[in-house]
């Protein structure tokens, strides 16, 4: 099981990080650039191996889902901010 484990997941992640490349082939409403895709990549790869140390490291199933949702929350947040400035941070360049 965890030798299929980490491969799944960074699979996942380059297809969520594929899916705005796509877009922006078929619509002019999707405008990323390199670093908009550098900076999805990083959240995304490194949310990934959090995921698969959580899984590697703590104990007992409840801990793990509790752990994996709390980086997803974490990751959700970041990159809401990231897109939208929800709180207004200059983390967000507003």
């Amino acid at each position: 099981m965890r030798s299929i484990r980490l491969p799944f997941l960074l699979i996942s992640a380059t297809l969520i990080l594929i899916t705005p490349l796509i877009a922006m082939q078929f619509s002019s409403e999707v405008d990323w650039g390199l670093l908009d895709f550098i900076l999805a990549g990083i959240l995304l790869y490194g949310t990934a191996f959090t995921i698969n140390a959580i899984l590697n490291k703590v104990q007992g199933r409840t801990k793990q889902i509790l752990a994996i949702g709390i980086s997803l929350l974490i990751l959700l947040l970041i990159w809401a901010e990231l897109a939208v400035g929800v709180f207004g941070t200059p983390f967000a360049g507003s």
